[in-house]
């Protein structure tokens, strides 16, 4: 990476205990390359794991009270993996992450989604969180495989590829990708359009005195917003997911 290029930021989603620290390590060591520095984003809120020693340039980042991301970019890092706080909602933080990005002056690199396969398959409430974290994401990486049926596998991924989903799905063995540079390629490949300058646009129509005709009609060219973004007026997420910190103490 050139000194003039931005700081390359890989958020990792996943819940608690899926595997990401160690994955994250297996693809600082086989994905980058020499000149590369790597660094990680850990959420204060995670507690300690074996592999943090592993890990090169670890520091915390934590939310302020107004609920943005408060997090300095290592200094003269290339890459940054942003590890996300497993048992807060996602979504939340895939909302704070963008200004957070303008902030800092980095540039998103992949969204990566480490799904633990074993929790999954035994939690069927969970469905509708991953699929969150799959429309934001760009890569998903199938963890913790062992004793899951091949049909839940096959299933889980199907859900997805029948919709037309263009992430990337992975399987993980033994903390490691087959393909880390195709992992860590920064090419967008998620369905979300949030992280795009050029989202789509849509037509509003006005609502006005029903006796108007259609072409007195004011139109308004507004944003699509994200649906997992949408807030209803009382401030509630329009699309709402399940609490994965409740899920995840009662398994």
């Amino acid at each position: 990476m050139a000194e003039t290029e931005k700081p390359l930021v890989y958020f990792v989603l996943g819940t608690a205990g899926s595997g990401r620290r160690a994955i994250v390590r297996e693809l600082i060591a086989s994905g980058l390359s020499e000149g590369d520095r790597a660094a990680v984003l850990l959420s204060d809120a995670e507690p300690a794991d074996e592999n943090d020693a592993k890990l090169p340039n670890v520091t915390r980042w934590s939310w302020t009270e107004h609920g943005t991301i408060q997090g300095i970019l290592p200094k003269e890092a290339t890459q940054v993996f942003f590890i996300s706080e497993a048992l807060r909602n996602p979504v939340d933080q895939i909302e704070a992450l963008k200004p957070w990005l303008e902030a800092t002056g980095a540039e998103l690199g992949r969204i990566i989604c480490v799904v633990d396969c074993k929790l999954a398959e035994a939690n069927p409430a969970l469905l509708p969180w991953f699929d969150a974290c799959v429309h934001f994401s760009d890569v998903v990486l199938l963890n913790r495989r062992e004793s899951v049926g091949n049909k839940w596998l096959s299933d889980f991924q199907r859900r997805y590829t029948e919709q037309f989903y263009p992430c990337l799905f992975e399987m993980v063995k033994k903390d490691r990708v087959k393909n880390p540079l195709v992992v860590l390629d920064p090419v967008a490949r998620r369905i979300s359009q949030y992280f795009e300058e050029d989202q789509e646009w849509v037509f509003e129509a006005d609502d006005k005195d029903e006796e108007e005709s259609d072409d007195e009609e004011e139109v308004e060219l507004k944003k699509a917003e994200d649906p997992y973004l949408e807030r209803r007026a009382g401030g509630r997420r329009v699309k709402e997911i399940p609490d994965i910190a409740k899920i995840q103490s009662e398994s």
